[in-house]
């Protein structure tokens, strides 16, 4: 009874698919493929789920066209490269480096990269420049200690 209980409770506190059973494919390889493949595309509504993780509409129609395209026979670049094409890049978790793409794939390193030897050259003048304090003269000494005595 414990262990039926116990089951009942991962079944219910267990987040749920939103790939319906009407969906799967029969195929095992094929559905395998597809879900690797739903798993790299953003949802274009909640554009922060994949198409398996997503219950909008448009989600549901793009694992469907995804299992037809895979069903007709395109490889998984070809599928990948129909959505693209209908949606942009965009609807790439991780979108191509290439063309525009490349320019924000560097950006982050470079800008990095920039920090840091900024820092190190900020670290290495400071460490070489001299010691800018002087000691104090004898009027200077007096002036202060008269106003520290007031």
């Amino acid at each position: 009874m414990r262990a039926l209980l116990a089951l009942l409770a991962v079944l219910v506190c267990s987040p749920l698919w939103a790939v319906q059973p009407d969906e799967i494919l029969s195929d095992p390889v094929l559905e395998a493929r597809a879900r690797a493949l739903s798993a790299q595309v953003r949802c274009p509504v909640c554009q922060g789920e994949s198409l398996d993780d997503s219950n909008a509409t448009i989600a549901r129609d793009l694992r469907l066209v995804l299992r037809e395209r895979l069903v007709a026979g395109d490889s998984d670049s070809q599928v990948i490269d129909y959505l693209v094409a209908r949606y942009g890049e965009f609807i790439l978790f991780r979108p191509r480096a290439s063309g525009a793409n490349l320019l924000l794939w560097i950006a982050g390193p470079l800008m990095l990269g920039g920090a840091l030897t900024g820092a190190g050259l900020y670290i290495r003048r400071r460490q070489r420049a001299p010691d800018r304090a002087q000691p104090l003269t004898d009027a200077e000494e007096a002036r202060l200690r008269d106003l520290l005595n007031k």
